[in-house]
């Protein structure tokens, strides 16, 4: 046998072994599979109760707990909310009725402008002509409310979460803490945050606000974390070592180092805001969200089509003028 049969035999001995081997690895679960559909026909054809129906149920008592702690809650700290509510209310309703004042011309010149200078003049031109897009079908003032409740929310939601990402980035204890509710608040679907936002402030602008906040949330606090935790640890020992304070680190080191990738939270966050929009009209919220829903429900399958196009083009056009800003920080 020459050497290039004995290379062949060789080659393909080796691809029979390694195929056995992958199969192998199906052995045991292929087997506990077809064991437990033959098990639970033989339980289903025996009739065992106690097999097919769990002996125990709290539901009412855990639903009674909860009904409970939420009205003490709401009772409690009704004027807080009822504050807090109202104080949203106004912000939103005058940002939302100077957005639908300005002129279209004077806001897309604005967009354009804004887009040329932070970005580049191909993402401003892209975005003045998605602009004037939602303008020829007649969606130019739901735009400009769904663009109102999503500044309020991501106001807020910066708020509270470059904070909570500063003091979990400078708290191993803080970080442990708050990762399980953050991978909470990321796996939940996003019909459930609804639920608090109609609990606390019942139908309307502010349970849609509160509901895309929890929503949008997350990301903002998980990368401004990573973000100063990232920074270089020698140009941080420089700084401690030309005798500055850990409030001097932080605001002229680490957060100036920390911009892009916190920058990127903030545009996930805003990303993240715009996706709940639809879902937020559920509850009162309007803006395209609602001219979504309300095509849908009358079944006028073409608004419903052009509302949610609508909102794809209003995420690209926020989406790459925040990026063009972090590339021009970083270059």
């Amino acid at each position: 046998m020459s050497g290039s049969d004995k290379e062949m035999v060789n080659s393909t001995n080796g691809t029979t072994r390694r195929l056995n081997s992958g199969l192998r690895k199906f052995y045991f679960p292929t087997v506990v599979i077809l064991g437990s559909i033959i098990l639970s026909l033989m339980i289903h054809g025996s009739g065992v109760e106690f097999a097919l129906d769990f002996p125990l149920n709290v539901s009412n008592e855990v639903e009674g707990a909860l009904d409970d702690s939420i009205d003490w809650i709401v009772i409690t700290f009704g004027d807080f909310f009822d504050a807090v509510s109202d104080a949203i209310k106004v912000v939103l309703g005058k940002l939302r009725d100077l957005l639908i004042w300005i002129p279209w011309p004077i806001m897309m010149a604005l967009v354009f402008i804004i887009g040329w200078k932070v970005a580049s003049l191909k993402i401003a031109i892209m975005s003045l002509v998605g602009l004037i897009v939602l303008a020829m079908v007649s969606l130019w003032e739901p735009t400009m409310v769904t663009v109102a409740i999503m500044i309020v929310a991501v106001f807020l939601s910066i708020v509270i979460g470059v904070p909570v990402g500063i003091l979990a980035a400078r708290s191993d204890s803080v970080d442990t803490g708050i990762r399980p509710v953050l991978d909470t608040m990321q796996t939940m679907p996003s019909f459930v945050y609804l639920v608090p936002g109609i609990m606390l402030f019942g139908l309307g602008n502010v349970a849609a606000i509160f509901a895309t906040v929890l929503y949008a949330l997350p990301p903002c606090i998980r990368l401004t974390n990573l973000g100063i935790r990232q920074v270089d640890p020698s140009v941080v020992e420089a700084g401690q070592s030309f005798g500055s304070s850990n409030i001097q680190l932080l605001f002229k080191i680490q957060i100036p180092m920390a911009i892009p990738t916190i920058m990127a939270g903030i545009n996930q966050t805003v990303m993240m805001a715009l996706a709940m929009s639809t879902i937020a009209a559920m509850v009162g919220a309007g803006g395209l969200g609602i001219e979504v829903l309300r095509a849908m429900g009358q079944l006028r399958e073409g608004e419903a089509v052009l509302a949610g196009c609508a909102i794809v083009i209003l995420a690209i056009i926020i989406d790459r003028i925040s990026q063009g800003y972090i590339e021009n920080r970083t270059s």
